[in-house]
């Protein structure tokens, strides 16, 4: 079974990192991609242009389709993001903009619905926030939708919030988010 770690957290000392690191302690195949050390950039008009031709030729040799290929490829996704202005950094965005590629991750049925092609049988998304995050979390539901489209049947959600508002019990806060990421771990089946 491969885990692939999708870490989206700017910084090594991150909490939303050591929450992730907490959820994929003990699992011997995690593969991580560090979105902050890719350098991925926004799709322009030429690199869509390129990339839909070489998808109209099935093409899928080229080094831009890697990543797709192991996201379609993954038993299981982990995704780790701060929550930052309503969702997650940029940077997560983008890695799924390279990532939504038709003929790899998903396709579209004759009726021209997507469906989704990913072996993954389920999306976890990792998440802390300073202030309140739970009235408008879009990061959430925007991963909800992709992985419906990719064919990910399983969505799990753990947040640990108000980490930066004063008064707030940081440590009980996240040590509550710690048993709910072994809880959630021990309540999953072995894929």
């Amino acid at each position: 079974m491969t885990t692939l770690f999708v870490n989206a957290c700017a910084r090594e000392e991150s909490r939303t990192l050591s929450l992730c690191r907490a959820y994929l302690e003990g699992n011997p195949a995690v593969e991580e991609v560090r979105l902050f050390e890719r350098n991925l950039v926004p799709f322009d008009w030429k690199m869509v242009e390129e990339r839909m031709a070489l998808i109209e030729k099935a093409d899928w040799g080229d080094s831009m389709f890697d990543l797709a290929k192991q996201f379609a490829a993954a038993d299981e996704i982990v995704i780790g993001a701060p929550y930052w202005d309503l969702s997650f950094p940029a940077v997560l965005k983008i890695y799924i903009e390279h990532v939504t590629v038709n003929g790899i991750v998903f396709h579209y049925t004759e009726e021209g619905r997507p469906e989704g092609l990913c072996k993954a049988k389920r999306l976890v998304y990792i998440t802390t926030s300073g202030g309140p995050c739970s009235f408008a979390n879009y990061g959430f539901e925007y991963l909800q939708g992709i992985a419906h489209m990719f064919g990910i049947p399983e969505t799990h959600f753990i947040s640990a919030e108000l980490l930066d508002v004063i008064g707030q019990d940081v440590d009980a806060i996240m040590n509550d988010a710690f048993t709910r990421v072994r809880d959630l771990k021990e309540t999953l089946p072995t894929l």
